[in-house]
């Protein structure tokens, strides 16, 4: 019989880790420095080296730990796999439950700053039928959810599983969000239309232009593709990597801790909307946090694979297949591309809520958090989903 419980979960992490973080950090072997200006090769040396410091002599991993431990988190066993996620219940007796998927190089860390507000809106701003539960899970082979050992957890496996947790935890009834990896995984509990999801919001539509864009294109169509070709033409190598080799790149990952975070911190320049550092938008122990939850579980191989399960599918894969579910749309300026309603119209048939902003990134939550509540509050009301 298959194992149903759900487990609260501590984040624990032994001593002996940390000392060898620190030693691993001290004996880090550099590379030159880079040839070209600024980022233009990727994270610059001196910074690499600024923040391999603070990570060694002034990050406090355990009153960070103390902190993510604030909150509600938990375990549970989905097709044969743990999976961890967060779970905050609100004190208004009417809160819509909301279902928030991360994605990469993030993790539920992006989500810590706006769980309160959408918990208890009353105390931020809000007003009580703005409430909502929320359920932040931890995708397959990220952070502390387990690592597939077995070919197969895609994207539509993901969906169900989150459908299966949604129930388990005895909602019958629910909404869904995400962006990034979040928003394919989001789009297809929309396409699965399992019954129990009652409406979608993603910051990052998962659409591609459509034919007379490309033919034919407004002033808006010109700047969505302009940032799709740059995208392809220096941003996409990663993803080449990872959905390709993922075990090669795993070895470096996972064996030192500033190949990891260099990995991950030049997204978190390149994506934010930070003029010009991602400091600027968000602070070192941010994102040394969200570091920390790929480099103590040892997640660079096993979160890369979800590129290789899925990338081609759902990403770049044509509007063949139509959500027809309500949905919203939350769409950030410097989103990698920031896709017109023309596009997105193709696919999600049934968009009931959009708004560009002026002001943002990729990791919306995490980035612009009071912002990406009010999105959430004005687009599940306008569903009328409650």
């Amino acid at each position: 019989m298959a194992d149903s419980t759900v487990r609260p979960f501590s984040i624990n992490i032994a001593q002996d880790d940390l000392d060898d973080l620190g030693r691993r950090l001290a004996a880090t072997r550099w590379p030159e420095a880079e040839t070209a200006d600024g980022w233009n090769q990727g994270l610059p040396l001196a910074y690499a080296q600024e923040l391999c410091a603070y990570w060694q002599h002034d990050y406090c991993w355990r009153d960070r730990e103390r902190y993510l431990n604030t909150f509600a988190q938990f375990q549970t066993r989905l097709h044969d796999l743990d999976i961890h996620f967060i779970h905050v219940k609100s004190a208004e007796p009417n809160a819509l439950p909301l279902l928030m998927t991360h994605g990469w190089p993030g993790s539920v860390v992006e989500f810590h700053k706006v769980i309160g507000p959408l918990v208890d809106p009353v105390a931020h701003g809000g007003v009580a039928q703005d409430a909502f539960d929320v359920v932040c899970p931890s995708l397959p082979g990220y952070g502390f959810s387990g690592k597939p050992i077995a070919t197969g957890w895609g994207v539509e496996k993901i969906a169900t599983a989150w459908n299966e947790l949604m129930i388990r935890l005895g909602y019958e009834r629910y909404v869904a969000q995400g962006g990034d990896w979040g928003s394919a995984v989001t789009t297809a509990i929309g396409l699965q239309n399992l019954g129990q999801c009652a409406g979608i919001h993603v910051n990052m539509p998962n659409v591609g232009a459509p034919k007379e864009a490309l033919l034919n294109p407004t002033e808006r169509d010109q700047v969505a593709l302009a940032g799709a070709k740059y995208y392809a033409d220096w941003g996409a190598g990663y993803s080449k990597q990872q959905s390709t080799r993922p075990q090669t790149l795993g070895y470096g990952l996972v064996d030192s801790p500033m190949g990891q975070a260099s990995w991950i911190m030049e997204k978190f320049y390149e994506w934010t909307d930070c003029d010009g550092h991602p400091e600027n938008v968000l602070n070192r122990d941010e994102l040394l946090d969200n570091v920390m939850l790929y480099w103590l579980p040892a997640a660079g191989a096993s979160s890369a694979r979800l590129y290789w399960e899925s990338f081609g599918k759902a990403f770049g894969g044509g509007n063949a297949k139509q959500v027809a579910i309500p949905t919203g749309c939350s769409i950030f300026p410097k989103e990698i591309v920031a896709t017109p309603r023309s596009w997105a119209g193709g696919r999600y048939t049934n968009i009931v809520y959009w708004n560009e902003l002026d002001r943002g990134g990729h990791f919306a939550a995490f980035e612009q958090p009071r912002l990406f509540v009010e999105e959430l509050r004005k687009c599940f009301r306008q569903m009328a989903v409650r």
